[in-house]
């Protein structure tokens, strides 16, 4: 289990913190760096993607990441307890944009019921996205997801998060000038 896996860095009980499609990891690296006590788990389904973090992260003394190649999908299905993880990090996922491949959007209320079962009682999902037709489905099954409610209610989502770290797609895009969006949600 997590447990073992986290054992010779980490005091138990600990904190799992998760972050989907880490990229290139910059933002997974600034979190563990913030937080050494907790347990960071980073989520890619690219192969290539993985063993570079990896590469990266051995030449760091961060030791409180760990990272699996996969879909979020079965790593939060098949991987994680329920009641287990402090926080879910999905920053600017596939928006799939084509109406015919919207069923490939990791952002569908299956995932997110499962994201639910699994975060603590007051745990939460950040999500960003720049996909504005994105944004409003992510908005629809978040909002329709009765485990979790919105941290920023009555606001939908914020277009800017103070002192949320950035990541380097994020700040590229900042400087195109597509708008953002960022959901907060707790379990309830």
């Amino acid at each position: 289990g997590w447990g073992a896996l986290f054992a010779d860095d980490l005091p138990r009980p600990f904190p799992m913190v998760v972050e989907i499609g880490f990229g290139r990891g910059e933002f997974l690296r600034q979190l563990a760096a913030l937080r050494p006590q907790v347990a960071h788990l980073g989520v890619d389904v690219s192969f290539k993607r993985v063993l570079k973090m990896a590469r990266r992260l051995a030449r760091t003394g961060i030791r409180n990441i760990r990272l699996v190649e996969g879909t979020g999908e079965e790593m939060v299905r098949e991987l994680l307890p329920e009641s287990s993880v402090e926080t879910f990090w999905i920053n600017f996922p596939d928006p799939w944009p084509k109406k015919r491949h919207h069923r490939r959007r990791l952002i569908q209320p299956p995932f997110v019921r499962e994201m639910a079962v699994r975060l603590q009682p007051g745990g939460r999902v950040e999500i960003a996205t720049d996909h504005q037709d994105y944004a409003g489905w992510i908005e629809r099954v978040l909002s329709a997801e009765p485990w979790l409610e919105n941290i920023h209610a009555p606001q939908p989502y914020l277009r800017e998060v103070p002192g949320r770290m950035r990541t380097a797609y994020q700040v590229e895009w900042l400087r195109e000038g597509r708008p953002l969006c960022f959901w907060s949600y707790r379990r309830r």
